[in-house]
């Protein structure tokens, strides 16, 4: 029996069954942007063993890197807004399945390729997911909905890197056993999944929504313009630890560490995720005015620890930067999906994660050059951290304008429906 009932926001939901109840399965979601996204970070301590069993250099570890990228943007543009037509359960039940798959291929890998196809498979995998999966918690709850899309990615992130790290460091197998461990969590949360109800009635449409469209609603456009500075800063920051940050912990140490290479990942994206737990009360722009600010601050105190060889206020600079990693984030998409209906949120937060995503690849593709050209790792680093405080400092002057451009589109609104 299919019964339908209608949430306080409009949102339509199918009860299938009762296996999972909404709060459940509110957490159910959570916990696959976790583990998705500690998957995309589980191979970056094992490059450097990657690298001394196959032989790759760095530009070839940031194109791999890349690849991910790339492909969570290509499912981002091709099947982003399909939950918003078939359901959110489809999409991750195939999803769940998908990255199971990818697991294995990792596991069992022998070589450059077997790591290109896993990482296609997994980015694919991923950017089909993320929409629908940010779209359904908010189906479920929508203020704990907008927070979980920015706690969720970067508790990942860091869960990810230092899982990886540890088992790498301490336990045998270090190029099988993460992966195990994560495959294991996969099959357990499709299973949960398949259990849960749907958060959407399915809607028409379905094969036109594979066709990529960038359109936005015109009540997201302004809030989303004004984010991309520090959107584009902070996931420019994640990227460059996700792809080089163990070898430029090497760098300054002069220690080959997978543990601590895992470790500068961790600080950052832990930091993050804390960081936004508590102050997720503050208003959207204030949260990206306070995040973009940090962003700048701790770049800043990182950049000047490099050529002093200084670890600890390496990473309290990290720190620092992730604190306003994850409140900028936080800030911009609350002031972007405030302004959705139920049926455009998947296809809204695809937009978001293809800026995201472009600007973690494209940056980390550029490092990974610049530093096999030259060499010089920590000289690329203090060039990438300018970078990023200019487009945070950009993003604080964009936040102040915020109110009055939201202001303005509403007056333009008003004036045409009048």
């Amino acid at each position: 029996m299919t019964l339908l009932s209608v949430c306080s926001d409009g949102t339509q939901i199918i009860d299938r069954n009762n296996y999972l109840s909404r709060n459940t399965a509110f957490y159910l979601l959570a916990s696959i942007t976790i583990s998705f996204l500690a998957g995309s970070v589980a191979p970056t301590p094992l490059y450097a063993l990657y690298q001394a069993q196959w032989g790759f250099s760095p530009t070839t570890v940031t194109i791999i890197f890349a690849i991910y990228a790339v492909s969570v943007l290509t499912a981002l543009l091709f099947v982003g807004r399909l939950s918003d037509h078939l359901g959110r359960r489809p999409v991750l039940m195939a999803a769940t399945a998908a990255q199971t798959a990818t697991m294995v291929i990792f596991a069992t890998a022998s070589g450059v390729g077997d790591l290109v196809l896993a990482r296609i498979i997994q980015g694919l995998a991923t950017g089909a997911a993320m929409g629908a999966i940010g779209a359904g918690m908010i189906d479920l709850n929508k203020d704990r909905g907008a927070t979980a899309n920015a706690v969720a990615p970067t508790f990942g992130t860091a869960t990810g890197g230092m899982l990886s790290g540890l088992l790498v460091h301490y336990l045998p197998a270090p190029t099988h056993l993460v992966y195990a461990v994560l495959g294991v969590i996969f099959v357990l949360q499709g299973i949960g999944v398949a259990l849960m109800t749907d958060t959407i009635a399915p809607a028409r449409g379905a094969l036109a929504s594979l066709k990529p469209q960038l359109s936005l609603p015109v009540a997201t456009r302004a809030p989303l313009l004004l984010a991309l500075p520090v959107l584009v800063a902070a996931w420019a920051l994640g990227g460059f630890y996700a792809a080089l940050g163990p070898m430029l912990v090497r760098g300054i140490l002069g220690v080959d560490s997978a543990l601590l290479g895992g470790l500068a990942l961790f600080v950052l994206a832990a930091s993050a995720g804390l960081a936004v737990l508590a102050l997720q009360d503050r208003e959207p722009r204030a949260m990206m005015t306070f995040g973009a600010s940090m962003l700048a601050a701790g770049v800043g105190v990182t950049v000047w620890s490099l050529p002093h060889h200084a670890i600890a206020i390496f990473f309290a600079g990290t720190c620092i930067a992730g604190v306003g990693f994850g409140t900028g984030f936080q800030g911009a998409i609350r002031s972007v999906v405030r302004f959705t209906a139920p049926h455009e949120r998947a296809g809204v937060l695809s937009i978001v994660f293809i800026v995201c995503y472009l600007s973690m690849g494209l940056p980390a593709i550029a490092a990974g050059v610049a530093v096999a050209r030259h060499g010089n790792i920590i000289g690329t680093a203090e060039v990438f951290g300018v970078v990023v405080m200019a487009l945070a400092l950009v993003a604080v002057v964009a936040a102040g304008l915020m109110p009055l451009l939201i202001q303005s589109r509403l007056n333009q609104t008003q004036g045409t429906t009048t």
